[in-house]
C-alpha cells in the first residue's frame, strides 16, 4: 500500500501587529522562526513546500532563500489565517491527500513533533491529526483534502481552528503542551525572552 502524500504549508503573511516587530524574524538559538519552521516541515519530507507570506514579504523570503520551499504571496493577509490559508491550499497538487499547516509563532515547536503528527495523520488520511495544548485542538495540524474545498473558501479568519472543532470526533489529537506559548504580544516575547535563548532579531536578515 502506497504511503499518502502531504505538503507542508506554513503561514507567515501576518503583520504582528501586536507585537511591533515582524515575529517571522525573531530568533530562537540564532535562527529566525520562520526558518525554523519551514526546516522542520522539510524533515518531514513533503512532497510540496510552500510558505505564504504577506507583510514584509521580501524579508520573510529572504529569511528561507536557502530553504528548498516555494513563497506564495497573499495579497489578503489582512483578512486573517484564513486568507493565507486558502492561497496555500488553492496551490496544492492533486496528489497531495494531506496538508501540514505550521504558523511562526510558536518557539517551541521541534520537529519530533511533527513526525508524530505525520505518523498519526497516516493511519488514518481521510481525518486529521492535530496538536492538542491549552484545552483545545489547534496547529500544527494535518488536515485531510476531505477539508480544502472549505479552507479554499477563507472564510475563517481563525484558520482551520473552527474546523478542528467542528470535526473533533474526525481529529487524532497529539498532545503537545509546550505549544500554548505564542509570541503575539511584548508580553509574551520578553517571557519567553527570560525562559529561553531566544536573542533579538537580527538587523542584517
Amino acid at each position: 500500500m502506497s504511503v499518502p502524500r502531504h505538503a507542508l504549508l506554513v503561514l507567515a503573511a501576518g503583520a504582528s501587529r501586536r507585537l511591533g516587530e515582524p515575529k517571522q524574524l525573531l530568533r530562537v538559538d540564532g535562527e529566525s522562526l520562520v526558518h525554523r519552521a519551514v526546516r522542520f516541515g522539510l524533515a518531514t519530507d513533503p512532497t510540496q513546500a510552500l510558505l505564504v507570506i504577506g507583510a514584509g514579504a521580501g524579508e520573510v523570503r529572504a529569511g528561507v532563500a536557502d530553504l528548498p520551499v516555494t513563497p506564495l504571496v497573499c495579497d489578503h493577509w489582512r483578512d486573517g489565517l484564513g486568507a493565507s490559508l486558502a492561497v496555500g491550499v488553492k496551490a496544492l497538487g492533486e496528489d497531495i491527500a494531506g496538508a501540514l499547516v505550521l504558523l511562526c509563532d510558536q518557539p517551541a515547536l521541534d520537529g519530533a513533533h511533527l513526525q508524530a503528527l505525520v505518523a498519526a495523520w497516516r493511519k488514518d488520511p481521510a481525518h486529521a491529526a492535530a496538536s492538542a495544548y491549552a484545552g483545545v485542538l489547534g496547529v500544527p495540524a494535518l488536515l485531510p483534502r476531505t477539508w480544502f474545498e472549505e479552507l479554499a473558501t477563507g472564510r475563517d479568519d481563525r484558520g482551520a481552528r473552527e474546523l478542528l472543532r467542528r470535526h473533533e470526533q474526525e481529529v487524532s489529537a497529539v498532545p503537545a503542551p509546550g505549544l500554548a506559548h505564542d509570541l503575539d504580544t511584548p508580553a509574551q516575547r520578553e517571557e519567553w525572552r527570560v525562559r529561553s535563548s531566544l536573542g533579538p532579531k537580527d538587523p542584517a536578515e
